[in-house]
């Protein structure tokens, strides 16, 4: 009883500030209901039993994720007036999208609830003495080690792309060119001077 209680009222929060997240015309307020939200997921993954999954929840995406978003947002300078202009222009086609999201997530609950595998699949797939932890990194870099990996692949490449995209090159600025670099001799790079006693390079 006391479970099925702490589920309503997370899941309850956890909706709640989903929704503020959009609705909110402050992106501080915003940035702090997403964190809100976090924590309301993090709290259903406690229940669930998944513990190792609401600590990474809490230290990534609150603790990194949602800390950089709230500072970079406080870095900016927003026009707020300017934000609350043409609010209300975005609604029909923002209601649009939530529409098909919410006529999608109807159908998949629906063809979870009537699949003959899903009881099978509720089931904690945890075997008896083994950690939720232990049991996740197993799964992990033994039976799917080659979608991991593919998936560290694709984030760096994302990472590579973003550095590429807002790589500037203006006048003035010295960079470090690793090629020229490596292709110096020793006469371009050394330069012997004598140096008499009592007197300086210069």
């Amino acid at each position: 009883m006391l479970q099925a209680a702490a589920f309503y009222v997370l899941a309850a929060v956890a909706i709640v500030s989903a929704f503020m997240v959009v609705a909110a015309r402050n992106p501080v307020r915003s940035v702090l209901f997403l964190i809100l939200a976090f924590f309301s997921g993090a709290g259903l993954f406690v229940l669930l039993g998944a513990e190792f999954l609401a600590m990474i929840l809490v230290i990534v995406y609150v603790g990194a994720v949602a800390v950089l978003f709230l500072f970079v947002v406080m870095m900016l300078d927003i026009d707020f007036a300017e934000l609350r202009q043409g609010f209300l222009s975005y609604l029909p086609l923002g209601g649009l999208v939530a529409l098909i999201m919410a006529i999608e997530l109807a159908m998949i609950g629906s063809l979870w609830a009537t699949s003959e595998t899903a009881s099978a699949a509720l089931r904690s797939p945890t075997p008896e003495g083994v950690s939720n932890v232990a049991a996740l990194g197993a799964i992990l870099y033994d039976e799917y080690v080659l979608y991991f990996q593919l998936a560290g692949l694709v984030l760096l490449v994302a990472m590579i792309g973003a550095i590429v995209l807002t790589l500037r090159h203006r006048e003035g600025v010295k960079r470090q060119d690793i090629g020229k670099q490596v292709r110096r001799t020793r006469e371009e790079s050394v330069e012997v001077v004598d140096v008499k006693r009592g007197e300086g390079i210069g």
